[in-house]
């Protein structure tokens, strides 16, 4: 099983893919994108033709794996080959080209890693844009919206063997400009338009908000914009800024209608963008953070305790045989079953338990700054890892 997390996942994604890659259609492919919410930034699923076991994965694995295979098939529909390890180094070349400040100083300071890895590493900064760790683990707010920049980019590169900084800040700002437009043409305003309009604002990377206001589609130049892939997009994240609970109102099906239009896409396309968009959001309502904001707290926790909880059962054997040869610590708590411990217990309770995660990578997150806070959930999941005369106690409080 691969775990998206760990360096090596890459290896053991085309591994575990070797005998499933079969070349599937554009068609089938841009569908698959929409179906899975990378595009609208909340990855929910893999493709449909995939076989690896991911019931367990956080929101920013998923997305980790869905950017790799996205950039692959392109890779594929452009070089008409399949070959992974070809398409790694072509795939770091792109991502040099498009960052090389970064690139310089990297190659400089950290030790020589395999091609996998070294993508790995790229994948990962492209996938979290928030540098802050506690946000990085538990908010899906900073996952990248415009992730499905990284392969339109990719596939010009291919193309034109090439890119431009230019091509990048003018596709991230030609889409704002669109979704802003798209926003002012809504009958109804809702505070998910405002929070929309923010992710994708903190999502941008290479462009910039523009000072001018957008008054209609006529001030927009998409001429720049040839590839079918582009267009579709722009009408996909079109539709998902006019959603309400309810229907696309006139004024924005004709906003929609005249943008296809300018695009050169069908108005078939158009209606059917307006009802994949409108069941995806549906069905994965609650899963879509910009749409639940109602209970920010609870839905922190929530998100919080699912993530720890995933990352404890990954490293249950492991955790469980720490804490069972800490002596001190199985005391206390054995204790905390009797009765509440006091400050100093209750300080070597927190204390221990961080030196074991010190030993455990995954659960670093607990040591960074703040990460502490997150300890009562930790300790929630112990009576689970420890033998059952262990939970007996538990049971008896």
């Amino acid at each position: 099983m691969i775990n998206p997390s760990i360096h090596g996942w890459i290896d053991k994604y085309f591994i575990d893919q070797k005998n499933e890659i079969q070349p599937i259609s554009k068609e089938v492919f841009y569908f698959d994108l929409r179906k899975s919410g990378f595009l609208f930034g909340t990855t929910v699923t893999l493709n449909s033709h995939s076989e690896l076991e991911h019931e367990n994965w956080l929101k920013g694995e998923m997305s980790k794996v869905r950017l790799l295979d996205s950039l692959f098939n392109i890779y594929i529909f452009n070089i008409k080959k399949v070959s992974a390890t070809e398409f790694i180094k072509v795939a770091i070349d792109f991502y040099k080209e498009i960052n090389p400040h970064r690139f310089n100083l990297l190659e400089k300071i950290l030790p020589i890693n395999s091609i996998s890895i070294n993508l790995e590493n790229i994948i990962d900064k492209r996938i979290y844009i928030n540098e802050n760790v506690i946000s990085k683990n538990f908010s899906n707010l900073v996952t990248n919206a415009f992730l499905f920049i990284d392969v339109l980019a990719f596939q010009h590169y291919l193309v034109n063997h090439s890119i431009s900084e230019q091509y990048l800040k003018s596709i991230e700002e030609t889409i704002l400009s669109i979704i802003s437009f798209a926003l002012k043409t809504k009958t109804k305003k809702s505070e998910y338009d405002n929070l929309l309009i923010k992710l994708f604002e903190s999502s941008l990377r290479y462009g910039k908000l523009s000072d001018s206001e957008t008054n209609n589609l006529d001030t927009i130049n998409l001429n720049y914009f040839t590839n079918e892939f582009e267009k579709k997009y722009f009408i996909d994240l079109s539709c998902l800024a006019l959603w309400n609970d309810k229907k696309i109102e006139n004024e924005e099906h004709f906003f929609l209608i005249k943008l296809a239009e300018k695009l050169s896409i069908s108005e078939d396309f158009v209606e059917e963008s307006i009802k994949e968009t409108h069941d995806f959001i549906q069905k994965y309502k609650n899963k879509i953070p910009y749409l639940n904001k109602s209970n920010v707290v609870k839905s922190f926790y929530d998100q919080t305790s699912n993530k720890v909880s995933i990352l404890i059962i990954r490293n249950k054997k492991r955790l469980a045989k720490e804490i069972s040869q800490s002596k001190e610590l199985m005391i206390l708590l054995a204790i905390s079953t009797k009765r509440d411990l006091n400050e100093s217990e209750k300080k070597k309770v927190k204390s221990q338990l961080l030196d074991i995660c010190k030993t455990i990578p995954s659960l670093t997150l607990f040591l960074i700054p703040g990460g502490s806070l997150l300890l009562p959930l930790l300790i929630k999941f112990i009576p689970q890892l420890l033998p059952s005369s262990f939970n007996e106690n538990f049971e008896k409080k």
